[in-house]
């Protein structure tokens, strides 16, 4: 039987499968601090210290496990690794509740991060799964579902937490991961046939493993744009507060407003993602990572003199729409660049590249600030993705010449 035939069963479950698994890592986001001053008596720094830690731990154990997913999806089929994903993601959400103390949060974390393979490996089962006429149009959905979902969790936590209380939200987020699962379980379809050569492979460093894809080349500066691509979102959002706070003079209801303008990207995102999406499958998905490139340097860099909260909240939901042209473009290259049976590897090589680029633009975000000011950060976004645009378009040619198709 032909996954062809059942792409858009696949599409809409996972899709929202990606949507509960964005709310679910991020919704601690706003009370995580709270959370943690609740397992101990901590001072104002240690208490910054912890959360910083217990936010960071999640992600540095996502690079370190990414290939090894990759490895076991392509092995042993992408419906299957999605299962194991979703099923101990779920378990580590619920147990979070039961935290006495913040080094058993931290070890959850680390779960939490070593599970993190359900939205790579959704990306993966549809991208296989679905004819390839209407790859960026389900990718672009796809994307739609988990942004959706990072968009709504902070919000969603809120509220459970205000009704109910923090440990009983960790419970309601574990359930519906949970649902997710049994969803797959029942309903998504895939029809995997192993590779018997792959089943026999023993485990490969980063390098060897990379050397493997008949394009190299492609695919490393695939990953590169996605380091590029998180720099210049990470170093950016832990700031957001702050900033918003400064353009309103430290008046007013900078928690509302500060709540507003971070959801403005993902906003701008789901609007416009299914739309590029489609452009990208009729006049090349490559024009369209163009265009984002081009949007995101004209949009990001204002943000750095906005005279008002109003400036700056217009052009954070530009921003949504230039990552509506990178983010589904990148998936889509890189899944009509690597050949099926190794699909699992590259997406999960990306998740890996994606973690990195977040440590490293949370970190380069925060010193930048602390030595020059919250402006300057967005200037060297700008700059960051400048000069990944003009290396993209000296090295990559299948990014300038073709329609990547």
């Amino acid at each position: 039987m032909d996954d062809n035939k059942h792409w858009r069963k696949n599409l809409w479950i996972l899709l929202f499968g990606t949507f509960l698994t964005g709310i679910a890592f991020s919704e601690v986001i706003p009370f995580q601090p709270l959370y943690i001053s609740e397992l101990g008596d901590f001072s104002k720094s240690q208490l910054s210290l912890l959360s910083g830690i217990v936010y960071a731990s999640s992600f540095i154990v996502v690079i370190f496990t990414s290939a090894m997913w990759g490895r076991f999806a392509d092995r042993h089929g992408r419906k299957r690794m999605v299962l194991q994903t979703s099923f101990g993601s779920a378990v580590t959400l619920f147990l979070m509740a039961f935290c006495t103390n913040v080094w058993e949060l931290l070890i959850l974390k680390c779960l939490q991060g070593f599970f993190d393979g359900v939205i790579p490996n959704s990306i993966a089962l549809v991208a296989t799964s679905t004819p390839r006429n209407k790859t960026g149009y389900a990718l672009s959905w796809l994307s739609t579902g988990y942004t959706s979902g990072f968009l709504v969790g902070p919000i969603f936590g809120g509220l459970l937490v205000r009704l109910l209380s923090i440990r009983v939200s960790f419970m309601v987020t574990g359930l519906l991961l949970f649902s997710f699962f049994l969803l797959t379980y029942f309903f998504v379809e895939e029809h995997f046939k192993p590779d018997p050569a792959k089943l026999k492979e023993k485990k490969e460093s980063f390098v060897k493993i990379i050397k493997r894809f008949p394009n190299t080349h492609f695919v490393v500066w695939i990953l590169i744009i996605s380091i590029a691509l998180q720099i210049m979102n990470n170093s950016i959002n832990p700031l957001i507060t702050l900033y918003v706070k400064e353009l309103m003079n430290n008046s007013g209801n900078v928690s509302v407003v500060s709540g507003i303008v971070a959801a403005m990207p993902g906003i701008g995102m789901v609007l416009v993602s299914p739309w590029f999406g489609r452009l990208g499958d009729r006049y090349g998905t490559n024009k369209i990572l163009t265009l984002g490139f081009i949007l995101a340097i004209l949009f990001i860099f204002p943000q750095g003199f906005a005279p008002t909260v109003l400036f700056f909240g217009v052009f954070r939901f530009l921003t949504g729409v230039s990552n509506a042209a990178i983010f589904p473009s990148v998936q889509t290259l890189l899944a009509k660049g690597t050949p099926s049976e190794s699909t699992g590897m590259a997406f999960s090589l990306n998740q890996g590249a994606q973690a990195v680029g977040i440590c490293i633009g949370s970190l380069m975000g925060s010193i930048i600030s602390s030595i020059w000011d919250y402006n300057v950060v967005f200037y060297v976004s700008a700059l960051v993705v400048l000069v990944t645009f003009i290396l993209v378009k000296i090295k990559v040619p299948e990014l300038r010449d073709s329609k990547a198709e």
